[in-house]
């Protein structure tokens, strides 16, 4: 009898591998869909705008498909621990797919931003869902394995989504752009499908969709990245459509706290705040999302203008930060586990505020070289600073908060990136009037070299502008080193799988 059950875990061993092994190249197929997605459609946005029209509101490309993707993380997050992950994962895929069809059946300017919130609204379950699964999947010490992969997928994505899309547009079609996300994205719903076999669990007592506080949260989650996405953009920071964004959105906030203090089964539940250590890493994350702002919206703009580089050179400076963060982020499990998630955290953003400082540093007009180093440096102090902070969170909560933890720190470095958007722009934007004795902003002054040398006085005011950005964001890491070291415990709560 006990052979016989031994032979039967030694067969089911290399199936569950094998299913395991299919569920995790889905995951990595689904992370390249998000990833691709939020960049890919940027360098083909002449072609779209010279077939569809529409110059004047052409960023809601962009906003719309952020927008959908920041507010449905915490809902997502907790259907996926009320429901389970696979089917917020299936329904997300197929939204996305649908959205990309649609995008590419587009016909005009206004049809296409509504599909692309539609993208987004699967793209918010595909990012959160998949970080959660990752966790579910594999036990703590394997866990830096598989979040490695997903870094290495996104950061890959990230670097080849701008090319992929300039060669879709200029050998075929923008629509190519949408429909080539249907094969990979059908492949990865079918594995899913086919070989995500989640455990029985104990149903959840009054599982009840919590509709009022998730319609509540998009509200007030979508008024106010509107105002933080065009303010200063579309309308002055001050005037009357800003002003009332804002004030809509912290009105729906305080019926977001209401609807979800009365709520038996809140949306945003109220530990993810009352836990010291999600608290602290939510607030952490918020701070990383907020640097990360400098070198992917601004570092592209320095190359071109100060250093004179050609846009491709421009985006290789750029790219290399995807090269050490993955690598570093795999290997911090080997630091983590002598020293603990918090400390390796705080070593990782320590030297990131150091090498973020030292930028405005460097000289003027400089070499290429010199911000290219910057750029890996700085990918690999935030590798040991983010993976273990995501593991960690995760390996203090069981599968059934799981998704509502992740979401929690996804949606705040989302809303970070987007605040520090909207701010670190207004910062550019106040040195380069300053320098140049007007109101220009940043990007009017860019477009209007159009490939040209920029005159000395202009070049000097975009790297000021640039060089203040760089200080902020050195800031917002110290930020985020000073929230580590207050709020989260040296130790955290670890539970066993």
């Amino acid at each position: 009898m006990g052979s016989t059950s031994s032979a039967a875990r030694e067969t089911a061993a290399p199936v569950a591998d094998r299913r395991r092994s299919a569920v995790v190249a889905a995951l990595m197929l689904s992370m390249a869909l998000a990833a691709l997605d939020a960049t890919v459609v940027s360098t083909a946005v002449p072609q779209i705008v010279g077939d569809l029209g529409g110059f004047s509101v052409f960023s809601w490309l962009f906003s719309g498909y952020l927008l959908a993707v920041t507010v449905t993380l915490p809902v997502y997050g907790r259907l996926s621990d009320t429901f389970g992950r696979k089917p917020v994962l299936v329904v997300g895929s197929v939204l996305f797919l649908l959205g990309s069809l649609l995008c590419a059946l587009a016909w005009n300017m206004g049809a296409l931003i509504a599909f692309r919130v539609v993208q987004g609204l699967g793209g918010g379950a595909l990012q959160g869902t998949v970080q959660t699964l990752a966790a579910d999947l594999y036990p703590l010490e394997d866990r830096p394995k598989i979040q490695a992969k997903l870094s290495t997928v996104w950061a890959v994505s990230a670097v080849a989504g701008p090319g992929l899309g300039g060669v879709l547009a200029a050998y075929a079609d923008w629509r190519w752009i949408f429909l080539v996300n249907l094969p990979i994205g059908a492949v990865a719903l079918w594995l899913i499908m086919r070989h995500l076999h989640e455990p029985e669990r104990d149903p959840v007592p009054h599982a009840r969709v919590d509709w009022a506080g998730a319609l509540a949260v998009f509200a007030c989650g979508g008024v106010l990245l509107t105002a933080l996405v065009q303010g200063g953009v579309a309308w002055p920071w001050l005037s009357p459509p800003s002003l009332g964004l804002f004030g809509a959105g912290l009105a729906l906030a305080a019926v977001v706290v209401l609807v979800e203090r009365r709520a038996a089964d809140p949306i945003i539940p109220g530990w993810v705040w009352r836990r010291r250590t999600i608290a602290a890493v939510n607030l952490a994350l918020g701070a990383l999302g907020l640097l990360m702002v400098a070198p992917t919206v601004f570092l592209p703009t320095y190359a071109q203008s100060v250093l004179g580089l050609a846009p491709v050179a421009a985006g290789f400076v750029l790219s290399v930060w995807t090269l050490s963060w993955p690598v570093s982020a795999a290997l911090s499990q080997h630091v983590y586990r002598r020293i603990g998630f918090r400390d390796t955290a705080l070593l990782g953003i320590g030297a990131a505020a150091l090498v973020l400082f030292a930028f405005p540093f460097l000289p003027y007009p400089g070499h290429a070289w010199q911000p290219t180093v910057l750029m890996l440096l700085l990918g690999a102090a935030l590798g040991l600073f983010q993976l273990p902070l995501i593991v960690g969170v995760q390996s203090t909560v069981g599968w059934a908060e799981r998704g509502t933890a992740t979401a929690s720190v996804l949606f705040c470095r989302q809303t970070g990136q987007t605040i520090g958007a909207a701010v670190f722009g207004a910062v550019a934007n106040g040195v380069l009037a300053a320098r140049l004795g007007g109101s220009g902003d940043l990007d009017s002054v860019t477009r209007a070299l159009d490939g040209g040398v920029a005159p000395e006085a202009t070049r000097r005011a975009i790297a000021d502008a640039v060089h203040a950005v760089y200080l902020g964001a050195a800031g917002a890491a110290a930020l985020a080193f000073v929230l580590l070291l207050l709020l989260a415990p040296r130790k955290f709560p670890v539970l066993k799988d």
